[in-house]
């Protein structure tokens, strides 16, 4: 998208500039800010389409500003980010990034993953809503209702958990979750699937170690199901 407007997060003045000259030479207009104070303030008065943060920053770190950042927007955020352990990057998901990159890294993987995350897939698809004893989703408002409380799920927790109801029953692999969900420039990146689905368990399904609702498929992936099987157990 074209013209989009992003905000760039980072304490580092030349890692601002390089990003800056980078990104409005591919015609996109930026918005700056070195800190999570200012970044929250940036966002509020620039509603920008797309956030590059720094995990770490002095003072409200990355993971606090993400946090903050997605519960008051469903704006794309993309983490930058020193460390490659899985466990921060897990971290980075559970506090509510589409996407991670680690630094340093190739400005044409930076390029990619932002059209990636601004590419907005609208299904022409109108989903009918479901009600069950414990779970209720209306697709044309957004909302989700488990054991009668309302239940907020990230931009990426609903778009999954739409694209699993919209193909009810059938087995869906890794590859074409992620594909369908993050973009089709993505297909390797497990853990982004696997802890999306962990937290939709956790926010949806009576038992999150026991699921009814999203199946675990060995070896090939997930599968969203409403009825129980012939022995009246719940399929896991």
């Amino acid at each position: 998208m074209k013209g989009a407007k992003i905000l760039v997060v980072d304490d580092e003045p030349q890692i601002r500039r390089v990003l800056r000259a980078t990104l409005s030479s591919e015609g996109y207009a930026i918005v700056e800010a070195r800190d999570g104070e200012s970044a929250l303030a940036e966002f509020r008065r620039e509603r920008p389409d797309l956030v590059l943060l720094d995990m770490n920053m002095p003072g409200l770190d990355g993971l606090a500003t993400c946090r903050d950042l997605r519960a008051a927007s469903s704006v794309p955020i993309i983490m930058l980010t020193v460390r490659s352990s899985e466990k921060d990057k897990v971290r980075s998901l559970d506090a509510g990034a589409d996407d991670y990159v680690t630094k340093p890294f190739s400005m044409e993987e930076l390029l990619a993953r932002i059209r990636a995350a601004l590419r907005r897939t609208t299904p022409n698809e109108v989903l009918t809503p479901i009600a069950t004893k414990d779970l209720k989703i209306d697709f044309e408002s957004r909302s989700v209702t488990a054991r009668g409380e309302d239940v907020h799920l990230t931009p990426k927790e609903f778009e999954l958990l739409r694209h699993l109801v919209a193909n009810q029953g059938k087995p869906l692999s890794h590859r074409r979750l992620l594909q369908a969900v993050w973009g089709p420039d993505y297909g390797d990146e497990t853990e982004y699937l696997r802890v999306t689905v962990n937290q939709l368990r956790k926010k949806i399904e009576p038992e999150p170690s026991r699921p009814k609702y999203i199946l675990t498929e060995p070896w090939v992936g997930y599968r969203f199901v409403l009825a129980r099987d012939a022995n009246g157990k719940s399929r896991k």
